[in-house]
């Protein structure tokens, strides 16, 4: 593919996140039907919601169109309440939706409502463990105990260090890189591979065992794990670089990844369940590993650069090829779905999470933000 076909797929996605926007009401799509379009919704954003506003944030930056200007500030402002949710997560809604807004477009609304959700995660962190744990508002908050940690929650590293980069606070720099530093310490293996899960002795801070929420099990390696720890490393590496640490177990991960990824780039939803490969794809996963790896194509040792380039490209050409809904009068969907995303296919899933092949909104996000940097619309460091 070349630049002229990635823009029309982005395009074929501005025709989605229209649709979308007339479809939710004042919800937050969660994840759809890939056939009808229709959306299941949360009412305050959940964990997913700032991927929603990322979108139309990006979209407003690619086009200077005003609706999606407008667009991100209302569903923006429909998510302060969840500053004041007790989890790690609440990291993952500021940091797209109010972050990347101030970076993307210089929006001072944006800016100041992340800066205030981050001054509120700061109050998580837990010196005895050197992280900020998940917290009793977690997803999977009803099931696990006080002292728990995993991939997913480094996301708070890059929120934090770019408001700390905002604000010059010290102690909030310090939180974020402990955070880091200790999360993937705790969940990257020695092969490579990124395991989801730990938990923690609250006193001590010792590991007491690893295990997954959504894998297929505590042994396995669950797509979006391997995703979210190569991503998030790449982050905050970015935002601190003289954490070379956090560059090199990106960099571990995505070589894990490009070793074991299955023929034609997309990935099913845990590289160990043994019904590969009649098993689920994972196009969420493997968008965000298309991010991760245009991240590290430009801040790796300069050697492996290209091929983390290559691998990249080579994914998100499959994607749009094989899994994006296209434009024309043979296929009745709305264009620009991305298809076989698998939220959660595990029996102890939420209800609202249940969906194994179907469009996700993050999925949808980090495709978007790939052909965002491959057509040069963005610098993939600064995102």
């Amino acid at each position: 593919m070349t630049g002229a076909a990635w823009n029309e797929a982005i395009d074929r996605m501005l025709t989605r996140i229209r649709d979308t926007a007339a479809r939710v009401g004042d919800g937050f799509p969660h994840w759809a039907d890939p056939e009808s379009g229709a959306w299941t919704v949360t009412a305050d954003g959940d964990w997913t919601g700032g991927f929603w506003v990322a979108m139309l944030w990006l979209a407003c930056r690619s086009t200077g169109e005003e609706r999606y200007r407008q667009w991100a500030r209302q569903w923006m402002e429909r998510l302060r309440p969840r500053i004041a949710s007790a989890t790690v997560f609440k990291a993952i809604p500021f940091y797209y939706g109010g972050s990347l807004g101030h970076i993307l477009t210089n929006d001072a609304g944006a800016r100041e409502m992340a800066l205030e959700a981050a001054a509120s995660l700061m109050r998580l962190y837990s010196p005895a463990l050197g992280l900020i744990p998940l917290g009793a508002e977690a997803e999977e908050g009803s099931r696990i105990g006080p002292a728990e940690s995993s991939i997913d929650s480094l996301f708070a590293s890059p929120f934090l260090l770019w408001a700390a980069r905002e604000t010059g606070d010290g102690a909030m720099r310090e939180v974020a890189r402990s955070h880091a530093a200790r999360v993937i310490e705790l969940h990257l293996r020695e092969d490579g591979s990124f395991i989801q899960s730990s938990s923690l002795d609250p006193k001590s801070g010792a590991v007491i065992r690893h295990y997954t929420h959504k894998g297929y099990s505590d042994t396995s390696t669950w797509g979006r794990a391997q995703s979210w720890g190569v991503l998030l490393s790449a982050m905050s590496y970015a935002w601190e670089p003289t954490e070379t640490r956090w560059l090199r177990a990106a960099e571990r991960g995505a070589d894990w990844w490009i070793a074991h990824a299955p023929p034609g780039h997309i990935a099913f939803w845990d590289f160990d369940d043994p019904r590969i490969p009649e098993a689920e794809r994972d196009t969420s996963a493997t968008a965000a590993m298309a991010c991760a790896m245009l991240k590290l194509a430009a801040l790796a040792d300069p050697s492996k650069r290209s091929e983390y380039r290559r691998c990249a490209e080579a994914t998100v050409n499959a994607l749009v090829e094989r899994y994006l809904t296209p434009v024309g009068s043979s296929d009745r969907r709305v264009p620009g779905i991305l298809t076989e995303g698998c939220f959660n296919r595990r029996p102890d899933s939420r209800s609202h999470d249940a969906a194994s092949r179907n469009e996700l909104i993050f999925g949808s996000y980090y495709l978007f933000e790939a052909l965002h940097i491959l057509t040069d619309k963005v610098d993939p460091v600064k995102i």
